[in-house]
C-alpha cells in the first residue's frame, strides 16, 4: 500500500521548525511519508535535513512594518513560490499540509487551496501573527497553543493543541548533566536562555551581575551564535555556550530555575519540564509584542514570574530571582495541577480528522 504524504512548512525562525521536528517520530511511527517545503536562506533547512526529511525550497518574500524596497519586489516572490510549491504539491500528492507559520509557509498554505489538500495551522504565540493572519481563511482546521488564542480565530476552526514538545528534551538526566557542565549537585543550578539568536540586552545585564550570581547559583548561560564572552572562559560555577544539541535535555535536567524570554515553544518546553521561570520577554521595540502576552498568559495561570526589558538591570534581576526563589513551589505546584494532554497527540487527531483520501 502507498504510504500517505505529508507535507511540513513553516519557517524563518528556529520556533516555526521546532513544533513540526517534534510530530516527527510520532507521524513515522504512524506510516507517514514526510516532506518539507521551507526557504532556501532560513534555519529550516539544516535542522529538517538533520532529521533525514527530504526538503524542497521555494521562493519567499516577507511583509515588512518598515519601509524597505524589499516592499515592492517581495509580493512577487511570494507569487513565484506559490507556482513552485502548487508544482511540489502536485508532484508529492500530499493527503494533508501542516504549516507551523513564518512568510515561507504563506505561498504552501495558499497553494494547497487551490490543490483541495487540506491544510492544518498552528499558532504558537497567544495572538495570530501577520503570516498566519493571512492564511487563517485556507485552513481546515487552526491549532492554538493558549487558551486565550481561540479568541482570536475564526469559529468552528480553532483547536485547542498546546505547542509539541520534542520528547528527548523530556528524558535528560540530572546526573548526567551536571558531570557534563562541571556542576556539583550541593548548589542550585540557573539556567539563562535568551532564545535562539540570543538576547544582547540580557546577556550584558547577566555578566554584569555575575558575581552577585555566582553567590547563589551555578550558572548556564545559552548566549546566542557569535555572543561568547572569552574573557569568562574557565570562570569557576559559570558555563557559557552559543546554543546546546543533545546535551540540552541533560541540562535542562540539571537546572533548577531558568530565566528565558517568552517564546511560546520555550515556554512549553518549561511547563512540560515543571520549571519555575523568570520570563523576561522581547519588548515592543524589538517585536509585535507576542512575547509579552505569551509571558502575561503564564503569569496569570500561575506558571512563572516576569520581569520587563524595560525594567531589566542588576538589581532588578536579583530581585526578581528571588522572588522566584520564593513563589517555586506555588509554581511548580500550579504546573504539576494544570491540564496535560499531549500536544503531540492532539496535533496528530486534528491531522487525522481533515486528511483526505489516498
Amino acid at each position: 500500500m502507498q504510504p500517505k504524504t505529508l507535507v511540513l512548512t513553516g519557517g524563518g525562525t528556529a520556533g516555526h521548525v521546532m513544533p513540526n521536528l517534534a510530530l516527527v517520530p510520532r507521524l513515522r511511527e504512524q506510516g507517514w511519508s514526510l516532506h518539507y517545503l521551507g526557504s532556501s536562506g532560513g534555519p529550516e533547512r539544516g535542522l529538517v535535513q538533520s532529521q533525514g526529511i527530504p526538503f524542497h525550497a521555494i521562493a519567499t518574500g516577507k511583509l515588512r512594518r518598515y519601509f524597505s524596497w524589499k516592499n515592492f519586489t517581495d509580493p512577487f516572490r511570494v507569487i513565484w513560490g506559490a507556482l513552485q510549491a502548487f508544482f511540489l504539491l502536485g508532484k508529492l500528492r500530499p493527503e494533508a499540509v501542516f504549516s507551523k507559520g513564518g512568510f515561507v509557509a504563506v505561498p504552501v498554505v495558499y497553494a494547497a487551496f487551490i490543490r483541495r489538500i487540506p491544510v492544518i495551522l498552528h499558532e504558537s504565540d497567544l495572538t495570530p501573527g501577520l503570516a498566519n493572519r493571512l492564511c487563517l481563511r485556507f485552513c481546515r482546521r487552526i491549532c492554538a497553543s493558549f487558551p486565550e488564542t481561540l479568541e482570536h480565530l475564526p469559529p468552528g476552526k480553532a483547536v485547542l493543541t498546546g505547542t509539541p514538545v520534542r520528547e528527548e528534551l523530556l528524558k535528560g538526566d540530572r546526573n548526567s548533566g551536571l558531570n557534563w557542565l562541571g556542576f556539583t549537585s550541593e548548589k542550585a543550578v540557573l539556567l539563562i536562555m535568551g532564545g535562539s539568536q540570543g538576547a544582547a540586552t540580557l546577556n550584558r545585564c547577566v555578566r554584569s551581575t555575575l558575581t552577585r550570581l555566582r553567590e547563589l547559583y551555578q550558572v548556564v548561560h545559552l548566549c546566542g551564535p557569535g555572543r561568547m564572552d572569552s574573557s569568562l572562559e574557565g570562570l569557576a560555577g559559570y558555563r557559557q555556550f552559543e546554543f546546546l544539541g543533545g546535551e540540552l535535555a541533560d541540562v535542562f535536567a540539571a537546572s533548577d530555575r531558568v530565566v528565558s524570554r517568552a517564546g511560546a515553544n520555550s515556554l512549553f518546553e518549561l511547563l512540560a519540564l515543571r520549571k519555575p521561570s523568570l520570563l523576561i520577554p522581547l519588548p515592543l521595540t524589538a517585536s509585535r509584542g507576542d512575547q509579552i502576552l505569551n509571558a502575561q498568559s503564564f503569569v496569570r495561570r500561575g506558571f512563572a514570574a516576569m520581569l520587563r526589558q524595560e525594567d531589566l538591570n542588576e538589581d532588578s534581576l536579583l530581585r526578581g530571582l528571588e522572588t522566584l526563589e520564593g513563589e517555586s513551589e506555588t509554581l511548580r505546584r500550579n504546573m504539576d495541577a494544570a491540564e496535560h494532554s499531549s500536544a503531540t497527540e492532539n496535533v496528530l487527531r486534528v491531522i487525522a480528522s481533515v486528511m483526505r483520501p489516498a
